[in-house]
């Protein structure tokens, strides 16, 4: 009976992690069954192991020199493949197996001491002996299980949430190690294996040390294993942005609910007022003219005349072929286009384009960059890669080489807005809206010497598409450069409006867009993800509803201010009359 009880009950844990064996526990263990002691077995098949890769190693070089097929084996390459395998599998199953269960088995950190194991001992021990009950021979005696510790809450005022359970007192350990500066904050993740723990022990050693509150900041609700590595570090939570439907818009006979995630009033309803005016016109037209992502390294040579001679190299015709392989290597979708040079001085700058599929491409484009600058080494082993962005590119910066050459997606949109429509809609007429596009879109930012800026709010539309589907928001600098042109149409009564934007950097995989939420908003356009119909067809269309949205919110803003309907709107739909201090308490 003793023996059942001990066979039935875990065995306690101490402070120190140690292997505690049960009375009735089988000591063999599997390399008992081997012929030789194990350190020999280990020798033997180490020596096998490196001996048939050496030997196959040997022969498969021998046979790429004379181009022999290696698919011809020869009796003693199989022995020699047999070995490797029986070997490799020997090998795996001793050590292999062995050191993934050391990490996947791995003993929590010390929290408790070895007093507060005897006090649970006795505890339990006491009510083993209380025990009214007769232990017959049908009955479960086994120890009941230990309570567990007692956790530490953390409170998170998320609308009607209720608190939530997210630290123990082994996080409490954990904490205070960050606080005083014994486990660096940014290697959490690693230690724990747990992002989400890692997340809330962050965050808790943060207001520790700064005294100051996050609350209202909420930490529960996102998949912190989503980007890890790739899209945030050291997270602590997560900002909510509500994201608001601009639509349908009707773009080359295809409807789309565009998502836009701002925080500013008043922006969405303008954009879908002009979404409805596009589309009871008859839609509008978008076309793409020009795919291609940037890159510009600047290298320096000792004289500008070596500088000049790499220039003629890269910008001659009969060079592009080689320089091309060279740059496609990097990836299945980056394909070279072509490569622009400028001069400063000693200084030669590169600015190479490329497609780069569904992808936005940055880092795409920045390999094959990498292989071409390797490879001009051999030839030009003077030049010294100063960086491999010299702002030729140029990224997240307002730039004449952007607005004139194009990154990205090079995209024009243009409806023809009836004058019923003008009237009915968007409350003003044709020729009101032709003269204030003049005055301020062209003639304004002309005066204010504006670089790709000769439009309303662009940038508003962008930003907001951008941030809802995974897009790098920084980016909406060059990518809203835009020209609105408006013009009055079919003898004066419709009228004809365009945008022109000549960087719009978008990309449908990789980074923020395979975020779920982000994802999402990328599913409702129905661009998710790479286009398995034709490399880039889904971002190439993204870019068209971006631009198609911009024209929405390009005549919409310009008739509310034609009809001077600014202030009135904002003041309407941008002005809470709920008393926030209130709420907040």
């Amino acid at each position: 009976m003793e023996a059942r009880r001990r066979s039935s009950t875990k065995p306690f844990q101490s402070l120190k992690p140690t292997k505690t064996v049960s009375v009735d526990e089988d000591l063999t263990k599997a390399s008992d069954a081997l012929p030789l002691p194990l350190h020999l077995s280990n020798a033997v098949f180490f020596t096998l192991f490196f001996s048939a890769v050496y030997f196959l190693l040997s022969h498969w070089r021998e046979k790429i020199r004379t181009s022999t097929p290696l698919s011809v084996v020869t009796y003693s390459e199989i022995i020699a493949i047999l070995a490797f395998v029986a070997s490799f599998i020997y090998l795996l199953g001793f050590f292999g197996i062995d050191f993934v269960q050391s990490l996947i088995l791995r003993p929590q950190t010390e929290v408790w001491n070895s007093e507060d194991d005897d006090e649970v001992a006795d505890v339990l021990l006491r009510k083993e002996d209380a025990r009214k009950v007769p232990c017959g021979q049908a009955l479960d005696c086994s120890l009941p299980p230990l309570p567990p510790p007692a956790p530490i809450v953390t409170v998170q005022k998320v609308l009607d949430e209720k608190p939530v359970t997210v630290l123990t007192e082994e996080d409490e350990e954990i904490i205070k190690s960050v606080v005083a500066g014994t486990t660096p904050s940014y290697s959490l993740e690693s230690k724990l294996g747990d992002c989400k723990r890692a997340a809330a022990i962050r965050r808790e050693a943060l207001q520790r040390l700064t005294g100051k509150s996050l609350e209202g900041l909420p930490l529960d609700g996102f998949d912190y294993e989503s980007i890890l590595g790739q899209c945030c570090e050291m997270p602590v939570g997560y900002v909510q942005i509500p994201v608001g439907i601009a639509g349908p818009l009707l773009i080359n006979g295809r409807e789309y609910s565009v998502p836009m995630a701002t925080t500013e009033g008043c922006l969405v309803a303008s954009t879908n007022r002009g979404c409805k005016a596009i589309h009871l016109s008859g839609g509008a037209t978008s076309t793409l003219l020009r795919d291609g992502m940037t890159r510009a390294p600047v290298v320096r040579f000792g004289t500008a005349k070596r500088a000049a001679d790499l220039k003629l190299y890269l910008e001659d015709p009969d060079n592009f072929d080689t320089l091309a392989v060279v740059f496609n290597r990097s990836s299945r979708f980056g394909r070279l286009q072509g490569i622009k040079c400028a001069i400063a001085g000693k200084n030669l700058y590169l600015r190479f384009t490329c497609t780069t599929g569904d992808a936005m491409g940055m880092n795409m484009v920045s390999k094959g960059v990498q292989n071409v600058l390797d490879f001009l080494q051999t030839d030009f082993p003077d030049m010294d890669v100063m960086g491999i962005s010299g702002n030729f590119c140029s990224d997240k910066k307002p730039a004449a080489v952007n607005w004139i050459e194009g990154r990205g997606k090079s995209v024009v949109c243009e409806a023809i807005i009836k004058g019923d429509i003008v009237r009915k809609v968007l409350k003003t007429t044709v020729e009101s809206l032709v003269e204030l596009n003049m005055l301020k879109n062209l003639t304004g930012s002309a005066m204010a010497g504006a670089l790709g800026g000769f439009n309303a709010h662009a940038s508003n539309i962008v930003t907001a598409v951008y941030i809802a589907t995974g897009q790098d928001p920084a980016q909406n600098v060059e990518s809203s450069h835009c020209i609105t042109m408006m013009e009055a149409v079919n003898d004066g009564q419709d009228l004809h409006i365009s945008v022109t934007m000549p960087s719009i950097e978008v990309g449908t995989v990789g980074g923020g867009t395979q975020l779920a939420s982000q994802s999402a908003c990328l599913n409702l356009l129905g661009v998710k993800g790479a286009s398995k119909e034709s490399a880039g067809a889904n971002s190439r269309m993204l870019a068209t509803v971006v631009a198609g949205a911009v024209l929405a919110g390009e005549l919409s803003l310009m008739s509310a201010l034609a009809a001077g309907q600014l202030v009135k709107s904002h003041m309407k739909y941008n002005r809470s009359n709920k008393d926030v201090s209130k709420a907040s308490s």
